[in-house]
């Protein structure tokens, strides 16, 4: 197309002359002097940004970086030359793990399904927990009592991984200083749920109680930490809904249908679309350290097989194909959540 000068410029009729749009100048300096504008902005804020140049590090060396190393998952495996000079193998890996026909497959097939029955069930036992137990803090009247409350449902999630596996792994099986069962192991022995020599033997070798244990634990674990963003969110509704819900009725319970979780719905829906996202992304030291060769069947998670393959078996082209397919599944699922969420609610993440 070609550019007229009546779509830069304004007719004056009553001079017979164009003239240049005050509007128009404006977007045309703004335009012209664009990065001196930003060039001040950042002078101005420096120390913001000298603040968030840790994190940029942090994104950089630990998110970016590692990406160069995804071209394993296609280049034949060779320790002694760099990943830039390895032979292409195309997709190799992944028709091994798929539709390779053998053990290994089989083996990778059995981890991703455990990864996503733990993400599952975790999200189904472990994702309305927190919500319940900002609804019961927002209850509490003393500002002292909520606190403590607080602190300790919170204090676990500051817990290294190691303690908190150690303790749980006290609570559930014998330990090698006492020969007595762990304090949960005997109150499951007394109500009949288990059997004494089940109990000797330890739940955490018994693939059926793997899955039970780490659910549970998880919830002890997250519970607490995870409710601050719908407490937050709670106590920014406004005082008017509870004034108006109460001038109409309304007790406690329906004031927690009726006015909390439709004000904080939009955070439940944001909240619930990144926990679809990270389904198949488990912690893997947690299953590291309570999982032993007797619970693979229902222990062995994707990332605890990546680990074993890549660095006791020395088959790293494997392990970042396993790698791959988790993280290609699980942006796959970020997209369908944030879909639906997006037609059935009007919320979204983007």
């Amino acid at each position: 197309m070609k550019a007229k000068a009546s779509d830069y410029l304004i007719y004056d009729e009553s001079t017979g002359t164009y003239r240049e749009d005050p509007e128009q100048r404006v977007r045309d300096d703004v335009e012209k002097h664009y990065w001196l504008h930003v060039g001040r902005t950042i002078i101005k804020d420096w120390r913001l940004y000298v603040m968030l140049l840790p994190l940029l590090l942090v994104f950089l060396f630990w998110r970016y970086f590692p990406m160069y190393e995804l071209l394993g998952c296609f280049k034949v495996s060779d320790e002694v030359l760099p990943v830039s000079q390895q032979l292409f193998s195309g997709f190799s890996y992944f028709k091994r793990l798929l539709v390779g026909g053998d053990s290994l497959s089989a083996e990778f097939w059995r981890a991703l399904r455990n990864t996503f029955l733990l993400s599952f069930y975790g999200l189904c036992f472990g994702f309305p927990v927190p919500i319940i137990l900002a609804l019961f803090f927002n209850e509490i009247k003393s500002n002292v009592a909520r606190s403590v409350y607080q602190v300790l449902t919170y204090l676990p999630k500051f817990m290294s991984t190691v303690v908190m596996t150690s303790l749980v792994t006290m609570l559930v099986k014998q330990g090698a200083i006492t020969s007595n069962c762990g304090v949960i192991s005997q109150l499951l022995v007394k109500l009949g749920f288990i059997t004494k020599e089940m109990a000797d033997a330890g739940l955490l070798n018994n693939p059926s109680f793997f899955r039970g244990i780490y659910q549970l634990s998880g919830i002890w674990e997250e519970a607490g930490y995870g409710s601050i963003v719908y407490f937050a969110a709670i106590i920014a509704i406004s005082p008017t809904s509870y004034e108006a819900a109460q001038i109409d009725g309304a007790g406690k319970m329906a004031q927690m249908r009726y006015v909390v979780l439709p004000c904080i719905l939009s955070t439940i829906v944001i909240m619930l679309i990144t926990r679809i996202g990270s389904l198949l992304s488990i912690g893997y030291e947690k299953v590291l350290l309570l999982y032993n060769p007797n619970t693979y069947v229902t222990a062995d998670v994707v990332s605890t097989f990546a680990q074993r393959y890549g660095l006791e078996g020395a088959a790293k082209g494997l392990a970042t194909a396993a790698e791959m397919m988790n993280n290609i599944i699980g942006m796959l699922l970020v997209i369908g959540a944030n879909t639906i969420a997006r037609k059935a609610s009007d919320v979204s993440l983007y």
